[in-house]
This record gives C-alpha cells, sequence and structure tokens, in this order.
C-alpha cells in the first residue's frame, strides 16, 4: 500500500473526529475532538512529506490539549511562537504560507474564552486549509477540511442564529 493511501486513511479517520467536534456545546468536548483530529492530520502530512502543514498540525494537537486546561495568554504567544519556527525551519514555498496562517488563526481560536469567537475564527482558518490541502493534492484533506467546515457552520447556526421557540402562554 502506497503512503499516499496511507494518508488517506488517516486524514479519512480524522474526519470523524472533526465533524463531532463542533456538535458539541461544551468548549473542552470541542478541543478534545480538535486534538485528536489535529493528530491524525499530522501523520497524513508527514506521510506526504509537507512538512509545515505535519509540525503544525502537531503542534496544533499539542495546543488544543494544552488550552482544555487553560487559556493563560502567555501561552498564546508562546505557541505563536513556535507557529513561527516552525514556518521558518519547513518553508518550502506557498503551502508554507497557508499553513502558518491557518496556524495562526487556530491558535489564536483556541485561546478565545467562547465557543462562539472559536468557532468563528477556526471558520476562517479551515478556508486556508481548503486552500492549502488543494494545491498540495490530497483530496481526503480537502474533504476532511470541508467536512469540518459543514460541521462549524450546523453547530454555529445551532447555537447562535436559529431562531428560538417563542413560549406561548399556556
Amino acid at each position: 500500500m502506497s503512503l499516499f493511501l496511507i494518508s488517506q486513511i488517516i486524514v479519512g479517520i480524522a474526519v470523524i473526529a472533526d465533524i463531532a467536534s463542533f456538535q458539541f456545546k461544551h468548549r473542552s468536548s470541542i478541543l478534545t475532538c480538535l486534538a485528536i483530529s489535529c493528530f491524525l492530520i499530522s501523520i497524513h502530512f508527514m506521510c506526504l512529506e509537507h512538512w509545515t502543514g505535519a509540525w503544525l498540525f502537531m503542534l496544533n494537537a499539542i495546543r488544543y490539549t494544552v488550552t482544555i486546561f487553560t487559556t493563560a495568554r502567555l501561552l498564546l504567544w508562546v505557541f505563536l511562537f513556535f507557529c513561527g519556527a516552525i514556518f521558518c525551519t519547513t518553508y518550502a514555498g506557498l503551502l508554507s504560507v497557508l499553513s502558518l496562517g491557518a496556524a495562526i488563526l487556530s491558535t489564536v481560536a483556541s485561546f478565545s474564552s467562547t465557543d462562539k469567537l472559536l468557532r468563528e475564527l477556526i471558520f476562517c482558518g479551515t478556508c486556508f486549509w481548503i486552500m492549502h490541502n488543494i494545491l498540495a493534492g490530497s483530496p481526503g484533506a480537502v474533504a476532511l477540511e470541508s467536512c469540518f467546515m459543514v460541521s462549524n457552520v450546523i453547530g454555529y447556526y445551532r447555537y447562535y442564529l436559529r431562531p428560538r421557540p417563542v413560549n406561548s402562554p399556556a
């Protein structure tokens, strides 16, 4: 079996965690699913030898795990520093730039104090990952990020846009 096929299977498994993530209301549940998904996506990019994406997703997995327990602003800057360091040491053109943009948005998102802002910033970051994955030639990753975006939009609608039922007098 080729590394490309293995990468697509791994990213297929990550889809499950991604879809589940934004159907939860609580930040910690969302972040746990995202950490699992990011770990799997990192392995996927390692198989494809897209090193900026691979290491940024591994950093994302660590960051999501940390932010389950704290949103200390100092850690935000620490993780942003590591995003920049990974970018500088693995730079490989436009794919690296798109990876960095997505990583910065998701880093700021994971340190947000509300799930609403987390959802909004991750939506923007997901747009960067979709462009990245198209250019990287990974149909599984494009599908994953597309499903992730749809799940995020559905969750956002359910919790923030759907009209609330009006209680009628008994």
